[in-house]
């Protein structure tokens, strides 16, 4: 394989939880995390989990919360240790460029790896969207141990009163977040 195009950065990680409601509060709490979206399970007919994004600063998440209400889920307390919690959904590279992730899809095209999704505009706003949330362009695969991985390029910030900036600078019409 050739040498790859340089993420820009490693940026979020999506944890699935058990409890929604008391994961929100925990990274509130704990972390002062706002809530950006948060969505139901299929509400998107490719995404059957609930999420929930959250952000630190201007980012339009940088740690989402998945819940899947089809699964039963142990409460830590009643997990012999060698169980273990909720596993994660996904974690993320960003790429600096839309040139950059695109010579990155190229690259993993044509090495035959399977994209698992995508490629897609997570927009319900975007003239290319296809109704998910994030604001930005992906693709998803899957390492050796199925460990599912987003690349993506342009992600959205947040202004300081709430609405949603693209990756170019521009207002997007419509969305604000739900916590400013």
């Amino acid at each position: 394989m050739e040498q790859p195009p340089l993420a820009k950065s490693f940026h979020h990680m999506a944890l699935e939880v058990s409890e929604p409601e008391t994961s929100i509060a925990f990274y509130r709490d704990v972390f002062g995390l706002k809530l950006t979206e948060r969505h139901q399970a299929s509400e998107v007919e490719a995404i059957p989990v609930e999420l929930i994004f959250l952000r630190l600063a201007g980012n339009h998440h940088d740690l989402v919360l998945a819940h899947n209400p089809a699964k039963t889920y142990r409460k830590a307390a009643d997990m012999n240790p060698l169980d273990g919690p909720p596993g994660f959904h996904h974690f993320a590279f960003e790429y600096n460029s839309r040139e950059d992730w695109l010579a990155q899809l190229e690259r993993v095209e044509k090495a035959g790896m399977e994209i698992v999704r995508g490629p897609v505009v997570h927009s319900p706003w975007h003239p290319r969207g296809e109704g998910s949330w994030g604001e930005n362009e992906s693709f998803y695969i899957l390492d050796p141990d199925g460990h599912r991985i987003e690349l993506f390029c342009d992600m959205a910030s947040i202004g300081n009163d709430g609405s949603f900036i693209d990756a170019y600078g521009q207002k997007i019409e419509g969305p604000v977040v739900d916590e400013i």
